[in-house]
């Protein structure tokens, strides 16, 4: 077997940080979620991104990813189902207050629901896939390294997530007006639509 190099796994931080902080459907999500329901009742979503997100990089690196090269219409079917899923999420924020207040309680995803997501989540494709190319070498390491990249991004990925809750948590206070939390969710529920629009510009 050839050596393990760390170089290409530790040169993959910086790049698993800056997608893991920046702005996407889970961060999107995991902040409303806080501001609608709490970080404590947040955590199975929390969970289910932390592990779905790594288990998903892992099974790209694998060699899931050329079932969508040698079949593109299943790629093309994966992106529809996106984006018909991320239209349905940006409803539930949007009428999350009016959701919780007809309920009594909403529900925010649960930790199977947040999992499953990363499979119809544009981002998470573009990182796994990105992560896997760019920052491994084929040899016979090549199953360790995509391993490794996917146990650094758990703990990446449920710092992210963890921050994004908790930003939208300390932002209840200032949110406890009808109004305001509706506007909040509007944001938000815009925000994850207009990250659709660039699976149009491929």
């Amino acid at each position: 077997m050839q050596p393990f190099s760390w170089t290409l796994i530790a040169a993959s931080l910086p790049f698993l940080l800056s997608m893991g902080f920046t702005p996407g459907p889970n961060n999107i999500l995991v902040a409303s979620s806080g501001v609608n329901f709490g970080f404590r009742a947040t955590i199975p979503h929390i969970l289910g991104v932390t592990f779905g997100f790594p288990v998903m990089l892992l099974l790209v690196g694998l060699g899931l990813a050329r079932i969508f090269i040698a079949v593109p219409l299943v790629h093309v079917a994966f992106k529809y189902v996106s984006i018909a899923y991320l239209i349905y999420l940006a409803w539930r924020i949007a009428t999350a207050a009016e959701m919780s207040a007809a309920r009594g309680a909403g529900k925010p995803l649960t930790f199977v629901q947040a999992a499953a997501f990363q499979w119809v989540n544009v981002k998470a494709w573009i990182t796994a896939v990105s992560a896997v190319t760019t920052y491994t070498v084929v040899n016979s390491t090549l199953p360790m390294q995509i391993s490794a990249i996917a146990v650094l991004d758990t703990g990446i990925t449920l710092g992210c997530v963890s921050c994004w809750t908790l930003f939208g948590h300390f932002l209840r206070d200032y949110l406890h007006t009808a109004a305001r939390r509706r506007r909040f969710n509007y944001t938000m529920a815009g925000l994850l639509l207009l990250s659709i629009v660039p699976v149009f510009w491929e």
